[in-house]
């Protein structure tokens, strides 16, 4: 698979503690990305963070959160990332999605094709 260089960013920002069909819901984004054939996606947790209510998520010792701020990044091309918009829609009940242009330098699979 290529990508041109012209391509997009699509950040999906919810809780660890976020559920979908009884796994957590960064699971099931990054499968349904995989499943759609997008071109890549990332997982990250993140250490301390809050939201629109303003509720303190952190993994400090003495306040262990348990519902840390995740942040699921997928690249591809614009037009199929707003293809998963409206299932994203659906299955993200609180949070923040955007999008934003981004510039493939390099996408390679380390072999050969």
């Amino acid at each position: 698979m290529t990508l041109p260089e012209d391509g997009a960013l699509l950040r999906i920002f919810i809780g660890e503690a976020d559920r979908y069909r009884g796994r957590p819901l960064y699971e099931a984004i990054v499968l349904e990305a995989r499943q759609r054939g997008l071109a890549g996606a990332t997982v990250l947790r993140g250490m301390m963070g809050f939201g629109a209510h303003s509720r303190l998520h952190t993994a400090k010792v003495l306040r262990l959160s348990e519902d840390l701020p995740i942040v699921v990044e997928i690249v591809d091309v614009e037009e199929k990332l707003l293809a998963l918009l409206p299932w994203l829609d659906k299955v993200v009940d609180e949070g923040l999605v955007t999008l934003e242009k981004a510039r493939v330098v390099r996408y390679r699979s380390g072999r050969p094709q």
